[in-house]
């Protein structure tokens, strides 16, 4: 068994909370069927994942103001008020990453799925980040995760062995996917479940 030497971490769902709600319940004055119906019928999940990958935002907007001319206002409130989507960090998720960087005994990682024009956002709130030695981010790689292209990147451009890294995210699908090119995968649920399956691979802090 190839002992660990590498852990890559997702940052939205396992160090930072993101969340459309936060703005879409105050434009809705807190009506949580509109709410879900705008982000599930308009400004949707898939659709954001568009930016994640590579499409600028005004090209996104454009789209969608086309299809729904009468929501043009809300539609661009999406990304204008996007940084107020932005939550606190997930302390559960941080304090692990904190004790992983103070143990000095794996190198640190991370791979995100995220626009490359608001990125530079969460660089500046989040002084954690500077915690990584390289952090790859979809929307400047024009591929998102899970497709293996984006795993194949942060290996290649960091001189990684799959065998060898631990890759840690909360979305179920991106955790297969990286399985599938060889790495071992934690799905985060939280501290104490992350700091079992860690110790299991044989990393101790």
């Amino acid at each position: 068994m190839n002992k660990i030497n590498t852990i890559i971490f997702d940052l939205g769902g396992v160090l930072i909370d993101w969340n459309p709600k936060y703005v879409y319940r105050e434009v809705f004055n807190g009506d949580e069927e509109k709410v879900d119906w705008f982000l599930n019928t308009i400004c949707t999940h898939s659709w954001n994942e568009e930016h994640d990958a590579g499409r600028l935002i005004e090209d996104g907007n454009k789209i969608l103001v086309e299809k729904y001319p009468k929501h043009e206002k809300l539609i661009k409130t999406y990304y204008e008020r996007w940084h107020e989507m932005l939550g606190g960090s997930i302390k559960e998720g941080v304090a692990i990453l904190n004790k992983l960087k103070q143990a000095n005994i794996c190198k640190l990682y991370a791979l995100t799925n995220w626009s490359a024009e608001t990125f530079p956002v969460a660089l500046e709130r989040y002084g954690f980040l500077q915690h990584f030695e390289g952090i790859v981010v979809s929307g400047a790689e024009k591929t998102r995760k899970p497709f293996a292209k984006i795993y194949e990147i942060i290996l290649e451009r960091y001189n990684l062995t799959p065998e060898s890294c631990v890759f840690i995210d909360d979305n179920l699908e991106n955790i297969e996917a990286a399985g599938i090119i060889g790495m071992k995968s934690i799905q985060f649920k939280n501290s104490q479940q992350l700091t079992h399956e860690l110790n299991h691979l044989g990393v101790y802090f």
